[in-house]
């Protein structure tokens, strides 16, 4: 009786709340959440990129365990009947409440806010083409030709335990208890169907999609470095900027991606006390900006535009291999990126003893060159690699948002 009542368990855990439309599982919602919590789930873009940054960031990948097309596109359907409902601040549906049976949502979220939870999905590279060049899928002649693994980048030592992924979740809240529900969720309904291959969370937003005018109490957050990273992002409301640099467009290509973007996401590790040690102005010179204000070194306020034909007595007002010069729009042909950056720790270094923290850096784009063009001149001449070095690396294919409740991630791809 013992056997059979454990088969029965892991059979209904493994289906997790893969029944779209049945009701509410068995632990209660979350308090309903003020409008101002909820980001809205449908639209032509998915939520999370160009939303303005939250505090907090969950960020999973998994591969396909499954040999079935069917088995992924039913995992795709159910991950956007859970997602929708966490962002609304609701818990993922499922079965009837059944002291029998594991419920459907873990419940550590129950009477949370939905905190401005978004989630949002990518496909990487190995979902179209297996190792050995098979089409695992039948994806294959739908993969766009720009849709390649990143090559081999300077400044970068890359821990394969922490790279690559066939599906990655971004889950970003003002709570971390709900970001991290909603990627825990999400494994869970998975579970015979995908296996997690790495994770990251992040907090303290380092990056802005917001602007400098929009009466963000915060101001331009700061990285772990202790300087304001994201002056010059593209602003989410900047819909001329997002299409030139973000969002696919119908010709580029493939048609199921029109509307969506492509992720870049970097794990990159500060050496946080070589740097501490370095002396003000050296920090102020390897950026290009002053740390307090975060003006750069040509002016005084922060958003004031850097003038990089300024020289002093000693050359360049903005040094040659400042990281502003490098990056900046004006010095790489009107080429931009839209930054969502999190710091992150993951506690001591036990090689060295040092602490492992940094920048977990997602970067969206139209076109995955942009990363590669501007990373090769940054890992070859950036004066600020003394103190990084990128160990973790993923590219992914963000399909468009869904159009209501009868859509689902990836639809168009599969249909």
């Amino acid at each position: 009786m013992e056997l059979s009542r454990r088969r029965l368990l892991q059979g209904i855990a493994g289906a997790g709340a893969a029944g779209a439309g049945l009701a509410l599982a068995g632990c209660a919602p979350s308090a309903a959440a003020a409008p101002t919590d909820v980001v809205d789930f449908h639209g032509p873009h998915q939520a999370g990129i160009a939303t303005a940054v939250q505090d907090r960031l969950a960020f999973m990948t998994f591969d396909v365990t499954s040999t079935s097309r069917a088995d992924v596109v039913e995992l795709l359907k159910s991950w956007t009947t859970a997602a929708e409902a966490m962002t609304r601040g609701a818990a993922v549906p499922g079965a009837p409440p059944d002291d029998q049976v594991p419920p459907a949502d873990t419940g550590e979220a129950a009477g949370l806010p939905a905190a401005r939870l978004t989630v949002t999905v990518g496909f990487g590279p190995s979902l179209f083409t297996g190792p050995d060049g098979s089409d695992r899928f039948g994806l294959a002649a739908r993969r766009p030709a720009a849709f390649v693994p990143l090559p081999a980048l300077p400044g970068e030592l890359l821990d394969p335990a922490r790279s690559g992924g066939d599906i990655a979740v971004q889950a970003c809240s003002d709570d971390p208890q709900v970001a991290f529900h909603a990627v825990r969720n999400l494994a869970r309904i998975g579970r015979g169907t995908v296996v997690a291959r790495w994770a990251e969370l992040g907090f303290g937003k380092t990056s802005s999609t917001q602007g400098s005018a929009d009466g963000d109490p915060g101001g331009t957050p700061r990285n772990l470095m202790g300087f304001k990273d994201g002056t010059r992002n593209i602003v989410g409301t900047d819909d001329a900027a997002l299409d030139q640099h973000v969002w696919v467009a119908d010709a580029d290509g493939q048609g199921w991606l029109g509307g969506g973007s492509y992720l870049v996401a970097r794990r990159i590790r500060m050496f946080v006390e070589p740097w501490d040690r370095d002396r003000l102005g050296d920090q102020e010179a390897v950026f290009g900006r002053f740390k307090d204000s975060g003006a750069p070194l040509t002016g005084k306020a922060e958003f004031d535009a850097p003038d990089y034909a300024a020289t002093g007595a000693d050359g360049p007002v903005i040094p040659a291999n400042a990281h502003i010069r490098l990056a900046s729009p004006e010095n790489n042909g009107g080429l931009r990126i839209l930054r969502r950056g999190y710091s992150y720790t993951d506690g001591i270094d036990a090689t060295t003893g040092t602490l492992d923290a940094g920048l977990f850096f997602l970067a969206y784009m139209r076109d995955p060159n942009q990363f590669v063009t501007l990373q090769r001149k940054l890992g070859t001449s950036d004066a600020l690699n003394e103190y990084i070095r990128h160990v973790g690396s993923g590219l992914f294919a963000v399909p468009p948002g869904t159009s209501g409740p009868d859509d689902w991630w990836g639809r168009a791809l599969f249909s």
